[in-house]
């Protein structure tokens, strides 16, 4: 319908649109649907008695500042915990050199408001979060790609893309989402070398790092870029690296408590630019969630969600393994929430997908995270929200759409 709204938007508006995942979750709250589309932590283990508890202690100790206005760089004691957490990882940070944001979307909008023209060019992982690519969408940047495996990023493919001289790069380097890919240890230190010798600051997304069920823990890019730079225990203030984590996945997403760690001057940045956007994190949240991680309780929940996600993804894995047909192939996540399944060529996982509701099992199809298109016969399957019993039996539903739609092809090329 035209309406004289129609030519009041601004040019940005020609590149922004709703996000895949979110407009699916639309279609997917019907009852009975068993739905792998979001990447909805498990709402059982959301520690709702902890948070009473420490609802009840911060009204009562300090009712007045959590109901009030605060800074906009977070509140303190939150960031040195952030800080404290940062020193184990051997990068000599200080809080100045944190952001409190309203979740990791906002640290990725703030991000782009702050260093992005229009036509300037992002490099990312193919496929990348979905999220990211709508947030400078808005900000009207062109994106340029490098393949990921089961390694993540390929590096070696670098150089090439980094002759456009992208503005920055974008790297999940631990169970990424939407693949579940985690990178080496090896391609880690050559992509941090890299990125210094072309000059292109890393966007270090890591909202999963602590959710890792298997193999070793390993460094992020921050910490290699801060030992590069200063040794051993480096300190982090002329560094390459913009590092976002989150509460989300390990308190819960309803919070909408994120951090940003950068160089000071980056972070006075980030700090105008959040004020133009809320002011500042909600000062209850803040205060509410720091006493909870308090007393060793973040180190114990995190433990539980690791046991808990580890049995689902087993599950989900030895199901498709039954299930599937054989010429499908998948990803085996070490940690996260998600894994990626490849289709066999010409098959369009959209088409699954229409069938696969019909049949009350949802998934997300993964041309979404392919920012130059492309990605038609990938999907992206969540394990964490759903029961053990539940995926079992949508797994055996997708795996049925998938046997019947190969079949139908094979007879149609038989008959042709």
């Amino acid at each position: 319908m035209t309406t004289p709204w129609n030519q009041r938007y601004a040019q940005r508006m020609e590149r922004m649109g709703s996000s895949a995942i979110r407009e699916l979750l639309k279609l997917t709250q019907r009852p009975n649907l068993i739905s792998f589309a979001g990447g909805l932590p498990a709402p059982e283990l959301f520690p709702v008695q902890q948070f009473d508890a420490a609802t009840q202690k911060v009204l009562a100790e300090h009712g007045a500042a959590a109901l009030q206005y605060s800074t906009t760089e977070g509140y303190l004691p939150l960031r040195e915990f952030i800080v404290e957490q940062l020193h184990k990882q051997g990068v000599h940070a200080t809080a100045d050199n944190v952001l409190i944001t309203s979740g990791s979307q906002q640290a990725l909008d703030i991000v782009g408001k702050i260093l992005l023209n229009p036509g300037d060019k992002v490099l990312t992982e193919q496929p990348t979060y979905l999220g990211a690519l709508q947030a400078w969408r808005s900000y009207q940047a062109d994106f340029v790609s490098v393949p990921a495996d089961d390694d993540g990023l390929c590096v070696d493919d670098l150089p090439e893309a980094l002759r456009v001289a992208p503005k920055f790069m974008y790297v999940l380097p631990n169970f990424q989402n939407p693949g579940g890919f985690t990178l080496s240890g090896e391609r880690r230190k050559k992509l941090v070398e890299t990125a210094d010798q072309y000059g292109c600051p890393i966007i270090e997304d890591d909202p999963y790092q602590a959710l890792r069920f298997e193999g070793d823990d390993l460094p992020s890019l921050l910490t290699m870029d801060a030992q590069r730079l200063n040794g051993a225990y480096g300190r982090y203030e002329q560094g390459n690296v913009i590092y976002l984590s989150t509460f989300s996945k390990t308190l819960a997403p309803g919070l909408r408590l994120a951090w940003m760690v950068a160089p000071a001057d980056v972070i006075r940045r980030c700090v105008m630019a959040k004020q133009g956007i809320d002011l500042h994190t909600s000062s209850i949240n803040q205060m509410v969630a720091y006493e909870v991680i308090q007393n060793g309780f973040l180190e114990e929940h995190v433990n539980l969600i690791r046991r808990v996600y580890r049995e689902r993804r087993d599950v989900m894995l030895d199901a498709m393994t039954r299930f599937f047909p054989s010429d499908v192939t998948w990803t085996r996540p070490k940690g996260g929430l998600f894994l990626w399944a490849r289709l066999p060529k010409g098959m369009d996982a959209a088409d699954i997908l229409a069938k696969a509701i019909e049949n009350n099992v949802a998934f997300v199809p993964g041309t979404a995270f392919f920012p130059q298109g492309g990605g038609l016969n990938t999907m992206r399957l969540n394990f964490s929200n759903a029961q053990p019993e539940q995926i079992e039996i949508g797994i055996r539903r997708i795996g049925e759409v998938l046997h019947q739609h190969i079949t139908s092809k094979e007879q149609l090329a038989t008959s042709d």
